[in-house]
């Protein structure tokens, strides 16, 4: 059997994914920039998209390169697979065959996976907010685990805590991919 192709396109989910705003200003998550860097300097396009206004977009994703690309969904309400088509067009992706989205946000998700993605659900998307932190180190892999299996049961390809482990994920899709496995 042949390699598996590159990845054609990485999109991601704004808010919670690459971007938290525990106390209301924006700090890149964390592995976001790095995931970000390594995914161009392997030429994959990348995107964020998510269900915000234009200025509001703008605000989140100035922590984020200049180069990345966004797409704010007004109009396409998740979890229709409009936004996410849209979001390719934009990079004009020229197939579907190995996009994947990364997000923690269900409808996000669903969305990907409607549009026949490959998709990556976070699971501690929300480590940095204060709600996150308060809770015990118990409380926390508890909270982790119920979210690890509702996305699972959503029907996500893969789950990691957080975009630190993206490029494992990444290459378990690949490996996947090359098996001839389809999203």
């Amino acid at each position: 059997m042949q390699e598996a192709p590159a990845f054609t396109a990485v999109l991601f989910g704004l808010r919670g994914c690459l971007v938290q705003a525990p106390d209301g200003s924006p700090l890149p998550a964390p592995g976001a920039l790095d995931s970000l860097h390594r995914l161009r300097a392997q030429q994959v396009p990348c995107i964020w998209l998510d269900e915000v206004s234009t200025a509001q977009g703008k605000r989140l994703s100035g922590v984020l390169p200049d180069w990345l690309p966004g797409h704010c969904a007004n109009g396409s309400r998740w979890p229709t697979p409009n936004a996410c088509w849209q979001a390719l067009m934009s990079l004009q992706s020229q197939r579907l065959d190995g996009c994947v989205l990364v997000s923690g946000v269900p409808l996000l998700l669903q969305s990907g996976l409607n549009a026949g993605l490959w998709t990556v659900g976070l699971a501690a998307c929300d480590q940095g907010s204060a709600q996150w932190q308060a809770l015990s180190r118990q409380e926390q892999e508890l909270a982790r685990g119920k979210a690890t299996l509702a996305l699972f049961g959503l029907g996500v390809h893969s789950v990691i805590d957080h975009l630190e482990s993206l490029d494992a994920c990444l290459a378990d899709i690949a490996q996947r991919r090359h098996k001839g496995e389809k999203p």
